[in-house]
């Protein structure tokens, strides 16, 4: 039986203490080897094959060694056991939209390990997230990180980051209302404003000199008095990119902003744009044409006109739902993504159930998680099935998907590298 989403801050109350301290008879036995068999699930190899019913997924050494059913694959003596037993396992999920926006992520050096565990774990690790894209926060600090959680220091997700978005020239926001959004002092951020081709050069190549995975602009700030990054200045910035085997990312607000980087050469577009009204034929063969992938975020335009009235979310989320069925429609590539870390609310469970209203089915959700984003950011050789040889990134749902799309939200384990980072403490323990 799903557990309701509003649900969630009771199962974090108990997770928390659980994945901090210790996730039981499974994770004590994986101290001396990322070594695990998952037996007896439903088992999703890819979105594309038929499930694997009763099933076995054999890690060994934080890979996948062999995937088939029950009866035909054995399993190694004194190998740490989960039983899977009317649970579901897919491929590791990626986020492909978040932040480290948040005050609490400031000073991540000297945060104590269990409270940065914790933290990734409230807005990640519970969700199912094995691999994670954060597009645009403070690029030190966030590979600060980044490098505690892959030391081994404390649990996490992998993370890849834009660092600091570029944006237009114009007003900058002011710092009473960037404290009113939790984040960390804007001070501390390395932002750039960019107006021409040789400013986008000289500020992507910074970026990209610091080490950033990839580069974000800001194509249009959303508001009355928009701050624009012309589309010249962003193609600059995708030469420079895509000369050092990056992508870009492009925050456009409108649908001038979305073209604008579409026909700068940006290959992932960060959100919907519903406050411009449906997308046209001509924009959706644009985006087509140039081969951009899309991050919906529809959950978003909830969350940003929950203090308005109805008629005008509903009118928001319902054109934005347009926007993703007209798209999908058109066969283009969609990411998972949730701005996580901008919102305060982590819960997934809203935007798998608006990403089904838009009529994705639950394979290309689930590519949405999975194979899409891998094979986007050039991995789709070590993530996004389950498959021998690949590595051992799992997330194990309390449901099937594919009889409920809530399930997709309802993680039992999340499991990176063959270890286990995340269980759900309502679940019996495993041996």
């Amino acid at each position: 039986m799903l557990t309701p989403s509003r649900a969630a801050a009771s199962r974090l109350a108990l997770a928390t203490i659980c994945t901090v301290i210790s996730i039981g008879p499974v994770l004590r036995a994986q101290q001396n080897g990322a070594t695990l068999a998952l037996v007896g699930g439903t088992i999703y190899v890819d979105p594309i094959a038929e499930p694997i019913r009763n099933g076995v997924v054999l890690v060994q050494n934080g890979r996948i060694a062999r995937v088939g059913d029950r009866q035909s694959l054995p399993i190694p003596r004194e190998t740490p056991t989960i039983d899977c037993s009317n649970l579901t396992v897919v491929a590791g999920y990626w986020n492909s939209h978040v932040h480290f926006l948040q005050r609490k992520w400031a000073d991540a050096a000297t945060l104590p390990a269990s409270e940065l565990a914790q933290q990734l774990q409230s807005m990640l690790t519970q969700y199912g997230f094995t691999t994670v894209f954060d597009t645009w926060s403070p690029w030190e600090n966030t590979r600060r990180i980044r490098d505690r959680v892959e030391s081994g220091e404390t649990a996490g997700p992998r993370i890849r980051s834009t660092g600091e978005a570029m944006f237009g020239k114009g007003e900058a926001v002011p710092p009473a209302a960037w404290a009113s959004l939790g984040f960390i002092p804007l001070e501390r951020f390395q932002v750039a404003s960019v107006a021409t081709e040789a400013e986008a050069r000289t500020a992507s190549l910074a970026l990209l000199d610091r080490g950033v995975d990839g580069l974000k602009f800001y194509a249009a700030t959303p508001g009355a008095s928009s701050r624009l990054v012309p589309e010249a200045a962003m193609a600059a910035g995708v030469a420079e990119a895509h000369g050092r085997g990056k992508l870009v990312f492009s925050h456009p607000s409108s649908v001038a902003g979305l073209l604008a980087s579409v026909h700068a050469g940006v290959d992932v577009i960060g959100h919907t744009t519903p406050q411009s009204g449906p997308w046209d034929s001509a924009t959706i063969v644009a985006m087509k044409a140039a081969g951009v992938a899309l991050i919906p975020t529809l959950k978003l335009w909830t969350y940003e006109f929950r203090h308005e009235r109805a008629s005008l979310e509903n009118r928001f989320v319902e054109t934005a739902v347009g926007q993703l069925r007209g798209w999908n429609e058109a066969r283009g590539v969609v990411l998972f993504g949730t701005d996580v870390g901008y919102m305060s609310d982590y819960d997934t469970l809203e935007e798998f159930v608006l990403m089904a209203r838009a009529g994705m089915t639950t394979r290309q959700i689930l590519a949405s998680l999975t194979t899409s984003p891998a094979e986007r950011f050039g991995a789709s050789k070590e993530f996004g099935r389950i498959a021998a040889g690949m590595v051992g990134d799992l997330t194990v749902l309390r449901g099937d998907p594919s009889a409920d799309v809530r399930a997709f939200a309802a993680v039992a384990y999340t499991i990176r590298d063959g270890r286990v980072i995340y269980r759900d403490p309502l679940l019996k323990p495993s041996r």
